[in-house]
């Protein structure tokens, strides 16, 4: 299984931290360079995590295998940049109430981000707040979604998943490396399947049934990555793709709801969608034909598959297939 990277933020929510432990390897994110930055992004949790090999902090620039300012998406990243800057004013651009770490970026993303008026350096007496850039929301989104593509296209020593609860995040990473490239995909509902911990269990209940529950976890995790990867080669036929996975899909998840009810744990539903491009690209956009009807078909599995047009991800076409969105039930939180 790949790991979970999350972003835009180095701290993910407790839940998304559960699922990475629950349903992928491990969990990673991007972190600040600058050691003291450092310290203070990364909780204790984490540093726990980290020495149990289960948390892999991204250190762009130097465990990363090539230069950041010349990443793949950086001509993409700058034009829609420079593309913000020379837009009207608007509220989104001008109000910088995000922070961001510097040491995330490379010197010339810093340098054209300050060149442009979409962000400032701060100063302050804390060492942190120093090593920090006030920005907008929406400029944070769009430099640390591309951020997470890249790591995951370019990185080739560990397969990672980009993953994230903010959806204009979510949205914002899909997108073309040219204007009029696009690529269609599934959105797929995964929540039923892959039920959540509920709020408040402590990471050290969750770590206990992954271990105790090590098969029923790797049988229902193999069994979801597999009909994905079958839907994205085969999306002209969704409906053969679920007929095929019908019994061990349902096999797998009546194995690990069993397993959950013996751990005596509190469960919960959350919506957790995932982006899969179909491998085929056309200039312009490739219209997937609606197939909402194929819902049925897995019973009681309880998919929820609907077609919708996407902006693709760099390469999406003969690269990484799947980009996840978790959705946070705010009357379970």
């Amino acid at each position: 299984m790949p790991t979970l990277l999350y972003y835009p933020l180095v701290r993910s929510p407790q839940e998304v931290l559960h699922q990475a432990l629950l349903y992928w390897d491990d969990m990673a994110s991007v972190v600040p360079m600058d050691p003291e930055a450092y310290e203070e992004a990364v909780s204790d949790e984490l540093k726990d995590l980290r020495e149990r090999g289960l948390y892999h902090p991204i250190v762009l620039g130097t465990q990363y295998r090539q230069p950041l300012d010349d990443m793949l998406h950086l001509e993409v990243l700058t034009r829609e940049l420079r593309e913000l800057a020379a837009g009207p004013p608007s509220p989104q651009l001008s109000v910088m109430d995000a922070f961001l770490f510097r040491s995330k970026l490379g010197h010339f993303l810093e340098e054209e981000i300050i060149r442009l008026g979409l962000g400032r350096r701060l100063e302050g007496s804390a060492r942190w707040r120093g090593a920090g850039l006030a920005v907008s929301r929406e400029v944070r989104l769009l430099l640390l979604g591309t951020l997470a593509q890249e790591v995951a296209f370019t990185t080739d020593t560990r397969a990672y998943m980009p993953y994230t609860d903010q959806r204009s995040a979510h949205e914002t990473s899909l997108r073309p490396m040219a204007p009029g490239f696009g690529v269609a995909a599934w959105r797929v509902e995964l929540g039923r399947l892959l039920p959540m911990p509920a709020p408040g269990t402590p990471t050290s209940e969750v770590l206990a049934f992954r271990d105790r529950y090590a098969d029923e976890r790797e049988r229902l995790m193999g069994a979801t990555q597999t009909m994905l990867s079958d839907l994205r080669r085969e999306w002209e036929h969704p409906a053969d793709v679920l007929e095929r996975m019908r019994v061990a899909l349902k096999q797998a998840r009546e194995d690990y709801e069993a397993a959950a009810q013996a751990s005596r744990m509190a469960w919960v539903q959350r919506s957790i969608s995932v982006t899969a491009g179909v491998a085929t690209a056309a200039v312009g956009a490739l219209v997937v034909p609606d197939l909402a009807w194929v819902a049925g078909i897995a019973g009681s599995i309880g998919f929820n598959i609907a077609t919708r047009e996407v902006r693709p991800l760099f390469r999406a076409r003969n690269g990484h297939p799947f980009s996840y969105l978790h959705q946070v039930d705010r009357e379970l939180a």
